[in-house]
């Protein structure tokens, strides 16, 4: 069961709770993913970006907007590759990548993948917010095709 994002996140310890950025073109398309799966336990997904969402305690936007969090059910936020794994291990298809995460190393690698990809992120979103852009910004190429 997929549950949409809820007022106050951080009441809701029984849910998994993702924290994504709904303003980033590359969090959107893979929160998409995730969405359209059916997930073995209850996960909420709360778009960050969104100013009214009142966010977890001791948490700002900025601290989440920064990198991927995932506030587990027994209310734990969980940052990083560590989020991903607890996501992943809710979902179907993915679980073989979470088991993969408990590997010795398997997260400490994930972790420090995931912290070059921050570093590409922004060059990312730029790319990808093009390929969101409508198709009516784009030229057509058959506009000055003769007749």
């Amino acid at each position: 069961m997929v549950t949409e994002p809820v007022n106050d996140p951080a009441n809701e310890p029984s849910l998994l709770t993702v924290l994504y950025d709904g303003a980033c073109p590359l969090c959107r398309r893979e929160i998409g993913i995730y969405r359209d799966l059916r997930p073995n336990t209850p996960v909420c997904f709360a778009d960050v970006s969104d100013a009214e969402l009142l966010l977890p305690p001791g948490t700002t936007r900025e601290q989440l907007l920064a990198r991927f969090h995932v506030r587990s059910r027994d209310g734990q936020l969980l940052s990083g590759a560590q989020a991903f794994l607890a996501l992943w291990a809710a979902l179907p298809g993915w679980r073989w990548l979470a088991l993969a995460g408990r590997l010795p190393g398997a997260a400490w690698v994930m972790e420090c993948t995931y912290r070059l990809f921050l570093r590409w992120r922004p060059r990312l979103q730029r790319w990808a917010s093009r390929l969101d852009r409508p198709v009516l910004d784009r030229p057509n190429p058959h506009d000055n095709a003769p007749r």
